[in-house]
């Protein structure tokens, strides 16, 4: 059942345990939108646990309060409401398996499946942080550096720090407010702009993945098992196909598991996310992704072949 901002105020207010869970494979928007309504609520009285069923990836451990994630494991007792935040209740993985709880889903996706007990959507918004904005500020519930550095994170990694085009006078607007609260732009962008040496050093392994297709319109890179052992972060490799003059779909490749490759895609004109809905996926217009159950290779070619024909269709 789709619902209002304010009901979704109310919903939360109405209950007292609480948990909260972003979608696996977890991004800045997920865990900062998470950690800023957790340290919100904690704030106004609620008993608030976090889950999220993968790893926290390491340049996203200077969020405030990010060891107090849980990985769901056994069964959880006591929750009077299951809030989904950045994704559908399917994306969560084993956290709606160990809760048995009402769902209220929060989320700026349109691909969202709408499963959800209570759904609030607002595909408007460049991320699910600001969302939290709004319905802190609906909830009356005052900001504070830990909130504030929270969804900064969430808002600025979606909209790829105000320059993607979901950027809206909205999203820099609500960014802008969180410097009121202590918010350090340049501390986040250098947190999340660091890199092991390690990651550094394959670079030039990377690369040498990428190829073009589509008289240059396409650019794919793989991250093979060997690569993804030897690094720690594969968030950024999609920059570097983005990039490239004449690139209109960048795509990343990774390996998962022998059987399981993720894509990533960003876009300059193509609405990816179409493209990742047809392969059980979804995400924004220009930046969207999906999880193919086959091996890198095979994975390679199917997202070429359909990416292929969406082009073509245009």
């Amino acid at each position: 059942m789709e619902i209002t901002i304010n009901d979704a105020a109310k919903k939360i207010s109405q209950n007292k345990n609480i948990a909260i869970a972003p979608h696996v494979n977890p991004d800045g928007d997920g865990l900062g939108s998470t950690l800023g309504l957790y340290h919100a609520l904690v704030k106004s009285g609620h008993n608030v646990k976090i889950f999220v069923d993968d790893d926290i990836p390491n340049a996203f451990r200077f969020l405030p309060g990010w060891e107090n994630f849980i990985r769901p494991e056994e069964q959880v007792d006591g929750i009077d409401l299951l809030i989904v935040l950045d994704a559908e209740p399917e994306r969560i993985g084993r956290v709606t398996e160990v809760i048995k709880a009402p769902i209220l889903n929060l989320d700026h996706h349109r691909s969202n499946t709408k499963t959800a007990n209570f759904l609030y959507l607002a595909p408007e918004r460049a991320a699910t942080g600001e969302i939290i904005y709004l319905l802190l500020d609906n909830m009356q519930i005052e900001l504070d550096t830990n909130i504030a550095i929270c969804l900064y994170t969430a808002i600025a990694t979606d909209c790829g720090f105000f320059k993607y085009s979901n950027t809206s006078s909205f999203t820099m607007q609500t960014a802008a407010k969180m410097l009121d609260y202590g918010v350090e732009p340049n501390r986040i962008s250098e947190a999340l702009e660091q890199k092991k040496f390690t990651d550094v050093k394959i670079l030039p392994a990377v690369i040498d993945t990428l190829t073009l297709y589509n008289d240059g319109k396409i650019a794919i890179i793989s991250v093979t098992k060997d690569i993804k052992e030897n690094c720690d972060s594969t968030a950024d490799f999609v920059e570097y196909a983005r990039i490239i003059e004449g690139v209109d779909v960048a795509i990343v490749v990774k390996y998962s598991d022998d059987k399981v490759t993720r894509i990533s895609m960003r876009s300059k004109y193509t609405d990816v996310a179409s493209i990742a809905e047809k392969l059980g996926g979804g995400g924004h217009i220009r930046a969207a992704g999906c999880t193919i159950n086959d091996d890198l290779v095979n994975a390679r070619k199917c997202i070429l072949a359909v990416v292929e024909a969406e082009m073509a269709a245009k």
